[in-house]
């Protein structure tokens, strides 16, 4: 299966990029960047909420009814003449939930990172959460995922699949840089550098899973 990164260098990954590139008015290659590093992030948020019962069931049940894969048939369309609203109002939604309070710590992390202003970071992750639920309901129907306990597996595959390009040593970083088994302060680490164990920004964000959104 491929990983999360290959996806987004398919072509269903380059008609995201022109589409979101196209709806913030931003480079593509700003563009592309921000998604590298907010997808790896809004999935390993999402591998943490499936840890419990009712995080797991309440995925399921959205990547089931809700965003059954069918907005990945027509990307083109989608970003024909402006995303619409109600896309980016879901997307909304979809981000409080998998994210919670510390959404904002979120995009301004990646913005720092990337040199794209925060407000166009969040309008990139509203397009795009839709989306990656969308591709999780897409995957969970190829692997017949239709319980909870499946989810984690899926997830994972998508985090830890694919080539060994430079994206991928991007997301193997993100994953666990130091090895030492904890993911959530080498999420901080790769967006701020320096000292993960410091306080701040990078230490509010390296608690963003910590507890119940």
């Amino acid at each position: 299966m491929s990983g999360i990164l290959d996806i987004l260098n398919s072509d269903l990954g380059k008609s995201l990029v022109s589409g979101v590139a196209a709806h913030t008015n931003q480079p593509q290659d700003k563009a592309h960047e921000v998604l590298s590093m907010a997808l790896p992030v809004l999935m390993t948020a999402m591998k943490r909420n499936v840890s419990s019962p009712e995080g797991a069931q309440g995925l399921l049940n959205a990547i089931t009814t809700q965003h059954d894969g069918s907005i990945l048939s027509n990307l083109s369309g989608l970003f024909s003449g402006g995303v619409d609203d109600s896309v980016t109002a879901d997307g909304s939604k979809i981000l409080g939930h998998v994210l919670g309070n510390k959404q904002g710590n979120v995009e301004q992390a990646i913005s720092l990172k990337s040199g794209i202003d925060a407000s166009s970071v969040a309008q990139i992750l509203k397009v795009a959460a839709p989306i990656l639920m969308g591709l999780l309901g897409n995957q969970a129907k190829q692997q017949n995922v239709n319980s909870p306990g499946g989810l984690d597996g899926l997830l994972g595959g998508l985090l830890g699949g694919g080539s060994k390009n430079n994206q991928q040593s991007f997301l193997e970083s993100i994953l666990d840089a130091n090895k030492d088994g904890s993911i959530i302060d080498d999420v901080a680490g790769m967006f701020l550098g320096g000292d993960k164990k410091k306080g701040g920004l990078g230490g509010l964000l390296g608690g963003m899973f910590g507890g119940k959104s």
